[in-house]
């Protein structure tokens, strides 16, 4: 049976929470590395610390999935486990930036930070996946493109809000200085008003979406006895998985493992380019710090920008191809850019990668699919883009120790430099992509 069609409103309502939800994933990309360098973390393990974010996502998403799918109750089905990553969010988001306030150790403050980060991580995921898995439930074939454009909307919104509030808190004069080891209140802050935003925005999305009942939802969605061949087969299913699978996994590893890098020392690179510092408890690295989310920003616009012009390419693998190849000048082009405006324009090269990376990956990988395990694969195919940042992460600390410059009053210098690792990351994607076969071109 045809699943109702549902008006914009009812679209918009089903994920509206996500707005909230990618402020805080938002908030978290831009600011740790900021956080734990405050707090004291050497740039030689400051990677370390970006291992729990996508480990959290491996393991966390697949199990609310296979539990939101064996769970009925008055709450729904996938909304229990948005409120209890919701709620576990703004705790943390409370707590978090205050790891140092607490008169700690600099390594318990460290450890304790860890901890917050991993329930951070853990719960965000949690709240993330019921979004994107109600409008698999309840919307039609024909309307899901257009329910995905308004999510994918909402998350971009929130990523511009979540990157933007610290420096928008310094504008309107929250300090952004701190004692050595304290995070600045402009910080705090943004966590503070990003938890409420989350829980507004979810008490919305619980209230005005109400999900079907066991009935309804096996009569909308065509349930049948099923034989369970999937689940038994599904090591089966990743040894015989089309030799795209692979070749794009390929590209997937240099892409993520670069990014991985800009998330993690963006802050510390234009700290010492532009403002002349690596020390994280002058004004001009936190400074950096607010900057950071700016030019996250404006990635997220050049992102935004890109996705109208990739449908242009002919050949999506050779827009996939020039994507990554604008994204690495971007990021080689830091190293030689002093003014904090001029990165404005490498973030915007930044973004067209980000563009591709959302959207040709899973395009190209489903034409060389058939209908059968489709879910399946794409479901092992995130493991494509959770593996290469906890590689990233572990060879983080040794990379930076070659290509870094000297170590004054302890701090490692040239972090900018992992920017270009970065780039050269992503030129190496930019060639694998050309080894992808897909279906047709077997």
């Amino acid at each position: 049976m045809q699943k109702p069609t549902l008006s914009f409103w009812q679209m918009w309502n089903l994920s509206f929470g996500f707005f909230g939800v990618q402020i805080a994933y938002a908030l978290q990309s831009a600011n740790i590395s900021r956080i734990f360098a405050t707090l004291g973390a050497d740039p030689h393990t400051l990677s370390f610390f970006w291992v729990l974010p996508p480990l959290m996502g491996m393991i966390v998403q697949p199990i609310v999935g296979a539990m939101s799918d064996k769970t009925w109750c008055k709450l729904g089905r996938r909304k229990p486990y948005l409120y209890i990553g919701a709620l576990v969010a703004i705790i943390v988001m409370a707590l978090l930036p205050n790891s140092g306030s607490f008169e700690m150790t600099v390594k318990a403050a460290l450890a304790f930070g860890a901890i917050m980060l991993m329930l951070l991580d853990t719960s965000i995921n949690m709240a993330m996946q019921p979004f994107k898995m109600m409008v698999g439930d309840m919307v039609n074939e024909e309307q899901k493109t257009k329910a995905y454009s308004i999510q994918s909307l909402l998350c971009n919104a929130g990523s511009l809000v979540g990157y933007l509030f610290p420096y928008f808190f310094t504008w309107i004069g929250v300090r952004n200085v701190a004692p050595e080891g304290v995070v600045p209140d402009s910080v705090t802050w943004s966590f503070y008003i990003g938890a409420a935003i989350l829980i507004l925005c979810v008490l919305y999305t619980g209230a005005k979406v109400k999900e079907w009942n066991p009935e309804d939802y096996a009569k909308y969605n065509g349930i049948k006895e099923e034989s369970g061949e999937e689940k038994q087969n599904m090591l089966q299913l990743l040894v015989n998985a089309p030799k795209a699978f692979w070749q794009i996994g390929v590209v997937q590893f240099f892409s993520w493992f670069a990014f991985l890098y800009m998330w993690t020392y963006t802050t510390g690179g234009i700290a010492e380019t532009v403002w002349g510092t690596t020390n994280p408890a002058t004004e001009g690295y936190q400074a950096a710090g607010d900057w950071t989310g700016v030019l996250f920003a404006v990635q997220a616009v050049g992102s935004i920008l890109w996705a109208m012009v990739l449908p242009m390419f002919k050949n999506a693998k050779v827009g996939y191809s020039v994507s990554l190849v604008l994204g690495a000048v971007g990021f080689i082009s830091t190293y030689f850019i002093h003014d904090q405006y001029m990165l404005f324009v490498s973030f915007l090269l930044v973004g067209c990668a980000w563009a591709a990376m959302l959207a040709m990956p899973f395009a190209l990988l489903t034409n060389s699919l058939s209908g059968k395990a489709m879910g399946t694969y794409l479901g092992l195919f995130n493991c494509t883009i959770c593996l290469p940042q906890i590689v990233a992460s572990l060879v983080g600390g040794l990379i930076l120790g070659v290509v870094g410059g000297e170590v004054v009053d302890g701090v490692q210098t040239g972090q900018v430099a992992m920017l270009v690792v970065a780039g050269v990351a992503l030129l190496l994607g930019a060639l694998a992509v050309f080894g992808i076969k897909t279906k047709r071109e077997a």
